[in-house]
């Protein structure tokens, strides 16, 4: 385990090496008052005393789930919040309620609502510290445990292109600068700063952190990738943690440089519908890829097809892989030329229509007005 006293050291230089954030960056903490997020809050407050990080602000988002559980962890985290002097912005979401009316999974409602919060949180502490939203951060406390764990949980279920390198250090304006540390060595953090005759947050029982009780539910997958998987694969190799986060930063790497021949593949072939030189593209209105792009390698035209959905569904939706095939197979695989005729409707109620000047991908009533109008 890492001395707990090294940690603030081991994070400024993380934020420094990976470019995450600065002296500058307005920054809000996620925190939901577990020993991972509480312990980003502690070093949060340092690196702003040292000059490291800008402007910091803290949001909880009760999710309404555990009863008076969820509520203690509210107070917990008002009371953090009020010891280090941290702005706090706080939301009550009836999550199972919202999941009942959209009829998707509770997990998923609770991150997409959770990073709504987020995002507009960020814009009013950008705000108030008078910073371009652009350069604000959110940053959350996933650690080395939570990457594994999703590394093999995608090694379960299956996963698409980069999804083997489990966690990005940063994906748009959120940032995760504690992936190079484990649990442990946030939990030694905490206890030691009480050790050491600091002030620290307890809740009612005395607690440093609050324990979500529903982390021991090995009916829940991460729960049983993190309970049943991950102990069995450390008695083979102790040293998971580091030899995994060492893989899975190799596989970044690879990933980042395909993500770079992504970004010229795309700059020739796909055109953004109603775009106007010197604006953003209006990616609601959908793109079309030329008859060119067919002929590009498998491996950039899938990752090419994946990003453009993702812009167009949104940086929280999840892009089906019966979607990015939908839109390959308007292709000819003998010779990459547009299938004419081609039509279908995918995820997020898209069209994907192919002709002789390319591939179409535009919402649904746009491509029925076209069709109509012709």
């Amino acid at each position: 385990m890492t001395d707990a006293n090294d940690l603030v050291a081991r994070v400024e230089a993380a934020l420094a090496a990976r470019a995450l954030a600065g002296a500058d960056t307005p920054a809000l903490l996620m925190v939901s008052g577990g020993s991972d997020s509480t312990a980003l809050a502690y070093l949060a407050h340092e690196l702003r005393e040292r000059g490291a990080l800008g402007q910091l602000a803290m949001l909880h988002v009760n999710h309404q789930l555990r009863g008076q559980d969820a509520d203690d962890d509210a107070r917990f985290v008002a009371q953090l919040a009020e010891l280090l002097g941290i702005p706090l912005f706080s939301c009550d979401i009836d999550i199972a309620g919202e999941a009942q009316r959209t009829g998707e999974n509770v997990e998923a409602v609770a991150r997409r609502e959770r990073y709504l919060a987020a995002n507009e949180a960020l814009e009013s502490l950008c705000l108030h510290a008078a910073a371009p939203l652009a350069d604000g951060r959110i940053l959350t406390a996933h650690t080395s445990d939570d990457r594994v764990e999703s590394f093999y949980m995608r090694s379960i279920v299956g996963t698409g292109p980069g999804g083997f390198r489990a966690m990005k250090y940063r994906n748009g304006p959120v940032v995760r600068p504690l992936l190079d540390v484990s649990r442990d060595d946030l939990r030694a953090y905490v206890s030691q700063r009480e050790q050491a005759g600091e002030a620290v947050a307890c809740d009612g029982e005395g607690n440093l952190w609050r324990e979500d009780a529903t982390n021991a539910h090995t009916d829940r997958f991460r729960a049983f990738v993190r309970h049943e998987i991950v102990p069995r694969a450390k008695e083979r190799n102790p040293q998971l943690l580091e030899v995994l986060s060492r893989t899975m930063n190799l596989i970044a790497d690879e990933d980042d440089m395909l993500e770079s021949m992504v970004d010229e593949l795309m700059e020739r072939h796909v055109t953004w519908t109603e775009q106007v030189p010197g604006r953003a593209p209006d990616f609601d209105a959908g793109c079309v890829l030329a008859p060119a792009f067919g002929a590009e390698p498998l491996p950039l035209r899938r990752r090419s097809v994946m990003r453009t959905l993702q812009l167009m569904l949104g940086r929280e939706a999840r892009v089906e892989t019966a979607s990015v095939q939908a839109v390959l197979d308007a292709y000819d695989t003998a010779d990459g030329a547009p299938r004419g005729g081609y039509v279908t409707n995918i995820q997020g109620d898209l069209a994907v229509s192919a002709n002789k000047h390319g591939v179409r991908l535009e919402p649904m009533p746009a491509y029925r007005a076209r069709r109509k109008r012709a």
